[in-house]
């Protein structure tokens, strides 16, 4: 019995360690941690160098933030031809990744954090050629508490108005704060043009601007 079952122990492991077994192992686990929020396969630079302050500031808000979040995202450029195949459509999947931003308080009505164009690393993560990222653009988001059900205010400058020192106002109606009765978590938007809202609620709106300057070396 020794005798027989050695070798097939030796087959089994020689299956289980095979580079496409580990490589399918990997993959699942990588979309298993995209699925929950994490960024997968994809890794950080450890010495970014391009930095930017990324600045959320206030006008007339109806109250405090208990929880004032910044997010970057990154987005690869090349997927084409570095990126995972799905193999029930023989595409490409897109690679992205969300990068949390700390703001700090500057003032009641004023936030800032640093934000790296070049947080993220540049590798072969599926053999098919190094992926290359970019930066698409960073986010805010605000709550009252931070209690369930509360209102996500939220916003977006996209990468180039970022780079070039240009800003992105939202408006948004004091009304929803703290929370919108019957959309519990409701992720406000907002309005870049203050007008597009009722008359009535012109005189009653919040804004969030962000801007970006740019960290000397």
């Amino acid at each position: 019995m020794r005798r027989t079952s050695l070798p097939c122990l030796a087959l089994l492991l020689l299956i289980a360690c095979s580079p496409e077994t580990a490589m399918n192992q990997e993959l699942a686990s990588a979309e298993s941690d995209v699925a929950q929020g994490g960024r997968g396969l994809a890794k950080l630079n450890p010495s970014p160098r391009k930095a930017y302050e990324l600045v959320l500031r206030l006008h007339n808000p109806p109250g405090s933030f208990a929880v004032v979040e910044g997010v970057a995202q990154y987005d690869v450029s090349n997927e084409a031809q570095c990126g995972y195949i799905e193999p029930a459509t023989g595409a490409p999947a897109r690679i992205t990744s969300q990068e949390p931003v700390t703001l700090r308080r500057v003032t009641d009505n004023e936030y800032r954090g640093t934000v790296y164009l070049d947080r993220m690393l540049d590798e072969d993560y599926y053999g098919r050629g190094v992926c290359h990222w970019a930066f698409s653009g960073a986010g805010a988001m605000l709550k009252a508490t931070g209690a369930d059900g509360e209102t996500r205010f939220l916003s977006f400058i996209e990468a180039d108005p970022f780079v070039k020192g240009q800003s992105e106002t939202r408006h948004y109606p004091q009304g929803d704060y703290p929370r919108v009765a019957d959309l519990p978590d409701y992720g406000a938007t907002g309005q870049k043009d203050a007008s597009r809202f009722r008359p009535e609620l012109q005189d009653t709106l919040f804004s969030a601007t962000l801007t970006a300057d740019e960290v000397q070396p």
